[in-house]
C-alpha cells in the first residue's frame, strides 16, 4: 500500500514528472476498487495497477495525452457490454479515473508526498485533497489530523476552511463544486502487525503481509531467530523471555496481533496480556483442542469468561487446508486482509 507513495517520492526527487492514476468512482464489478493507484512515467514505465487488461491499457494511452497537455483530467471507463467482451477480464463495471499530472517542478508536490509518508510512518491520519478545474488545472493539499496543511488550495474560501476543520469521510470520495471536481482521499496506515514468535511460519507470514501493506513487528526471545537476515523488512523486538510482562506497545484499532510462538505456555501468556487490548484482530495458531485447553486454563486461573475469547481467531487463518509454512502464511494473511477490509468499512 505505502510503496506507491514511496515510489512517487523517488520519482519527484529524481526530477521526473508523472501521471498518478486513481480510481475515484466505480459501480458494478470493476477489477479494482476505490483508491487503486497506478503511476505512469513518461517513458511508459508503470508502478502499481488499477486492474490490468483494457482498462489499464486505455489509461496508459490517455496518460500520454495528459503528459502532452500537462493538465490533469478525469476519464470515464466502462467494462460492460461490448467493451467488456473485448477485454481479458470477466468482470464488468463503470467508473472514473483521475489522471493527475504531477510536475516535479512544483515543489509543493514533493512537500505533500513527504508529509503524507510521515503521517503513515507515525500512524497519523490525513486527507489528500485534489481539486481539478474544468480546464485541467489542479491544486492539492494534505490536511493532517491536527489541522495543519501541506500544500495549498488558493482561492477556495469557505470550502478550504471546511476541508481543514472537517475532512469527514474515511473512504475516498469525490464531489462536484461549481466547475470543479474535488477528490478527497483518506491516508490510512495498512495496519501494524505484531507477530509474536519468529519461527518458520512467522518468516513467511511477515514476507507476505508486507506485500499487502501491513507494517510487521516481530517479537521473540531468541536472538538467533529475531534478526535482520531472517526478517529484512520488519521491525524487531528481542525480549528477555516470552514468559514475562510484555513491553507497552502502541496498540490501536489499526493493530493486528498474531500469536505463533513455539509453545503452548508462551501462547497462553501472550494471549492473557493482549486479549483486552483495543486492537482490530487477534489470531492464535493451533488446533481446536489446544485452543480449548488454553481458554479453560485462562478462565480458571485469570477469571475470564468464554465470551472474552469470542473475537479471537483460532484456529487462525482462512480454511484452505494449508500444511506448509508458506501455505499457512497465505491463509493467515488472507484472513488479515478480510478483517482489515471489514474494519475499514465499518468506520
Amino acid at each position: 500500500m505505502n510503496s506507491i507513495w514511496h515510489a512517487l517520492k523517488k520519482i519527484l526527487e529524481a526530477n521526473e514528472d508523472c501521471v498518478f492514476a486513481t480510481i475515484i468512482d466505480k459501480s458494478g464489478s470493476a477489477p479494482r476498487s476505490f483508491g487503486a493507484h497506478m503511476i505512469i512515467c513518461e517513458n511508459g514505465r508503470i508502478i502499481g495497477t488499477i486492474g490490468g487488461g483494457k482498462l489499464e491499457a486505455v489509461t496508459m494511452e490517455t496518460a500520454q495525452i495528459v503528459f502532452g497537455e500537462k493538465r490533469s483530467r478525469i476519464q470515464s471507463f466502462s467494462l460492460t457490454g461490448e467493451e467488456a467482451s473485448e477485454t481479458d477480464m470477466i468482470c464488468g463495471g463503470t467508473g472514473e479515473i483521475l489522471l493527475d499530472y504531477i510536475s516535479a517542478n512544483e515543489s509543493s508536490n514533493l512537500e505533500v508526498v513527504t508529509a503524507l509518508l510521515a503521517c503513515l510512518a507515525h500512524r497519523e491520519k490525513a486527507w489528500l485533497c485534489t481539486i481539478i478545474n474544468h480546464d485541467g488545472d489542479r491544486q492539492q493539499c494534505l490536511v493532517e489530523s491536527n489541522g495543519s496543511v501541506r500544500g495549498e488550495l488558493k482561492g477556495e474560501g469557505e470550502f478550504y476552511k471546511r476541508m481543514i476543520s472537517n475532512p469527514a469521510k474515511v473512504i475516498l470520495h469525490s464531489e462536484r463544486f461549481e466547475c470543479k471536481r474535488i477528490v478527497i482521499e483518506p491516508i490510512l496506515s495498512g495496519g501494524h502487525l505484531y507477530v509474536f514468535g519468529a519461527g518458520h511460519v512467522s518468516q513467511k507470514l511477515v514476507e507476505a503481509a508486507g506485500k499487502v501493506g501491513f507494517d510487521p513487528i516481530v517479537i521473540d526471545d531468541r536472538s538467533e531467530f529475531v534478526n535482520a537476515e531472517r526478517f529484512p523488512n520488519a521491525n524487531l523486538i528481542l525480549l528477555p523471555s516470552l514468559e514475562g510482562a510484555l513491553p507497552k506497545l502502541p496498540y490501536d484499532r489499526d493493530s493486528y496481533i498474531v500469536i505463533v510462538t513455539r509453545g503452548h505456555m508462551h501462547d497462553k501468556t501472550i494471549l492473557d496480556q493482549v486479549l483486552k487490548t483495543p486492537v482490530g484482530y487477534i489470531g492464535m495458531i493451533g488446533s481446536r483442542r489446544k485452543r480449548d485447553l488454553i481458554y479453560k486454563e485462562l478462565i480458571e486461573q485469570k477469571g475470564y469468561t468464554q465470551e472474552d475469547f469470542s473475537t479471537v481467531h483460532c484456529p487462525i487463518g482462512l480454511e484452505i487446508l494449508a500444511e506448509t509454512p508458506e501455505e499457512i502464511a497465505v491463509s493467515i494473511v488472507a484472513e488479515l486482509i478480510k478483517v482489515r477490509a471489514q474494519n475499514t468499512s465499518e468506520r
